[in-house]
């Protein structure tokens, strides 16, 4: 099979609002390639949410395609406070005072929702507001109030985030809303949840103990935006099913021009670890308002594709813009393209390996191992956790895989995996006659014909984790 007819490999998560909420737009977005939505728990209602969710899976099983439900926590909400007229403009060299105990701000001072600021900071530290236009250079901390120079001026409006350059801030990671938050994604059966601000393993072991204990069986996902977090990389990844590279409020801590170099060494963590990695932040931002994405835009959605990253998402282009259909339509084109010019690689660990600790493990590299000497058309993972699927996601390849399951979680799940392509069949206790019915549907759904050469990897007994593998010819009907 050639690369020109390979499914695409790269999946796409597109945040939900006021431009995609109308069951029209979601189908519209479906139908362009969105296979993973972000409800965004900073806005609306446990109820928005649910009924959100319920509306794609709706959707979804309509159209009969796979599509994964992340539910994302707000996280500690560091911000100023708000002003008596809404906005004010500071000037460089003015001095400005953060005040924990203000009640309205004014040109002179602020308030803060993030109340424990003054005990974070001291004389010397830059700290930056908004996503770092605005910066300040902290002159003292006087009781409840943090003196301040400015640095960068302009417009400065309520409730802007605040970083401290280098990270530092203590703010918990899980706050009490995000804490009942849990308990909704759980009960709209999130398929991933990610957590907001983790700095530490702790976070991540907290919030899926929280999850657990509300009945959820999502995976988590880590967003990396802490100087902290990115220190602690791979105990947080040994935490989670996958990381979220969010490029925004990582750049205010660490500086932009470090974080390509982070997003890199990020997706190569993850890849290495077996987890999932999203690129986030401004992958097509002018879309927001133009029907077409700068070329900038385009080149860093397709190095992020060549990085081997899992999925790229959308934030405020299919949330609150103008164009969101053509958004995902521009990110399909982009991805499509990056993976016919990238070379198929397997990850440095299958090929440097002295051993493998996992059968299935070795079962995936005896598939790649295969389709790299022999002439395959397609490789099938009957799977029920998901597991075998995750371990061939790792190979970028040029022979697509379907991952075959029985259960609808683990259908949703692998829509955000790599390279996957899921399949949801019933149930069949025989595995012979379960290897017969996925053959047959190969060649149903046109995606293999009579004389193609297909691998399949299934564990016996039925259930049990992938323990073998068979390739054989597609026999004429």
């Amino acid at each position: 099979m050639s690369s020109a007819t390979l499914p695409r490999g790269t999946k796409i998560v597109a945040t939900l609002g006021p431009a995609s909420t109308e069951p029209a737009v979601l189908e519209k977005l479906i139908e362009a390639g969105v296979n993973t939505v972000r409800l965004n728990f900073s806005h609306g209602s446990a109820k928005d949410h649910i009924d959100r969710a319920n509306t794609v899976r709706a959707i979804a099983d309509k159209l009969g395609r796979p599509v994964a439900v992340l539910a994302d926590l707000q996280g500690p909400k560091i911000r100023i406070g708000k002003f008596e007229k809404n906005r004010i403009e500071l000037k460089k060299g003015e001095t400005f005072i953060l005040d924990a105990s203000c009640e309205m701000g004014n040109q002179e001072r602020v308030g803060l929702d993030y109340k424990e600021l003054p005990n974070d900071v001291s004389a010397g530290d830059t700290l930056l507001l908004g996503d770092g236009e605005i910066q300040l250079e902290v002159v003292s901390v006087k009781g409840v109030e943090v003196h301040t120079t400015v640095l960068f001026g302009g417009p400065l409006s309520n409730n802007k985030g605040i970083n401290r350059k280098g990270g530092g801030l203590t703010a918990p990671a899980l706050t009490a809303k995000d804490m009942e938050d849990i308990k909704t994604a759980a009960a709209l059966q999130a398929d991933y949840i990610a957590v907001s601000f983790p700095k530490s393993a702790a976070d991540m072991y907290m919030a899926r103990t929280l999850l657990r204990a509300a009945g959820g069986t999502g995976g988590l996902i880590a967003k990396i935006e802490r100087t902290e977090a990115v220190a602690n990389l791979d105990e947080i990844l040994d935490a989670s099913d996958g990381i979220m590279v969010a490029r925004g409020d990582l750049a205010v801590e660490v500086g932009d021009a470090a974080v390509p170099a982070l997003q890199k060494m990020m997706i190569r963590r993850a890849r290495t670890k077996q987890k999932i990695s999203i690129t986030a932040t401004q992958m097509m931002e002018s879309m927001t308002n133009s029907p077409v994405p700068t070329r900038a835009e385009v080149s860093d959605c397709a190095n992020a594709v060549l990085d081997g990253t899992d999925a790229v998402m959308l934030s405020a282009e299919s949330a609150a813009g103008k164009y969101p259909v053509e958004a995902v339509e521009a990110l399909v084109r982009t991805c499509l393209e990056a993976e016919r010019s990238g070379e198929s690689r397997v990850d440095r660990e299958f090929t440097t390996a002295d051993s493998f600790k996992r059968i299935d493990q070795t079962v995936a590299m005896s598939v790649v191992y295969a389709s790299m000497h022999m002439e395959l058309n397609a490789v099938a993972a009957l799977t029920n956790s998901g597991t075998s699927a995750l371990w061939l996601s790792r190979y970028i390849g040029k022979v697509p895989v379907y991952a075959f399951t029985n259960s609808v979680s683990t259908y949703r799940k692998m829509a955000l995996y790599r390279h996957i392509q899921p399949v949801l069949i019933p149930a069949i206790a025989d595995r012979e006659t379960e290897i017969t019915h996925i053959q047959a549907e190969l060649v149903r759904s046109g995606k293999m014909v009579p004389g193609d050469r297909l691998a399949v990897t299934f564990g016996v007994p039925a259930g049990g984790g992938a323990n073998s593998l068979r390739i054989f010819d597609i026999p004429a009907r």
